[in-house]
């Protein structure tokens, strides 16, 4: 399946924020809150419309994730037979990606080395090896890394990080993450508006 390969940090400067994709961030620190283009800050903007604003929210979350147009509506259209709570769910469906619990669990530094591990056959859910980066976690699951793996620079210095906020939905004990259960809204990325999303797919 096609992804996107290009620089990352441009992606997070269209965001204007950190999208997590890179650990070096130190380039980046110095131009997120400066605008693309040769004038930069002094270039000329207009007000934005409500279109813009949703499609920018929409493509934050998607680089965010990292997954193409498609998948993502279709993650929509599954969070939508929950009308009560559409956009919560779709962030929550998001979040149970394997990709993302291992990113999460501290068993990866960013979610593109996380996809890139389960894409490799590094990663087992409940013992047995899964190379499906969109697959999806459920509550009392396990996920882990193969034994080469754990022997990597990266992931030992991960492991030896007392300080990586693990989410509370999520434990793990020494190199096994266990899903708990899902995560409520209140416990996810507080700057998605989530209802953006919705309104530029329901247009």
């Amino acid at each position: 399946m096609a992804r996107y390969t290009g620089p990352k940090n441009r992606l997070a400067r269209a965001s204007a924020r950190d999208l997590g994709l890179k650990t070096n961030t130190v380039k980046l620190d110095r131009r997120i809150g400066v605008p693309p283009g040769q004038h930069g800050p002094k270039g000329r903007r207009g007000k934005s419309s409500d279109y813009s604003l949703q499609l920018k929210e929409k493509q934050k979350v998607r680089w965010m994730y990292g997954i193409l147009e498609r998948q993502f509506r279709h993650y929509f259209e599954e969070a939508r037979k929950n009308p009560a709570a559409t956009g919560t769910r779709m962030l929550q469906l998001l979040e149970m990606r394997l990709d993302n619990i291992v990113y999460r669990a501290g068993l990866a530094p960013t979610r593109t080395a996380a996809r890139q591990y389960v894409s490799h056959g590094h990663v087992l859910v409940n013992g047995k090896k899964v190379d499906i980066p969109s697959y999806q976690m459920r509550s009392g699951e396990t996920v882990s890394l193969d034994a080469k793996m754990l022997e990597t620079p990266t992931v030992k210095e991960l492991l030896e990080n007392k300080k990586i906020d693990i989410p509370k939905w999520l434990e793990r004990k020494a190199a096994v993450g266990k899903v708990v259960r899902e995560p409520e809204r209140e416990e996810l990325d507080g700057d998605i508006s989530e209802q953006l999303i919705v309104e530029y797919y329901s247009r």
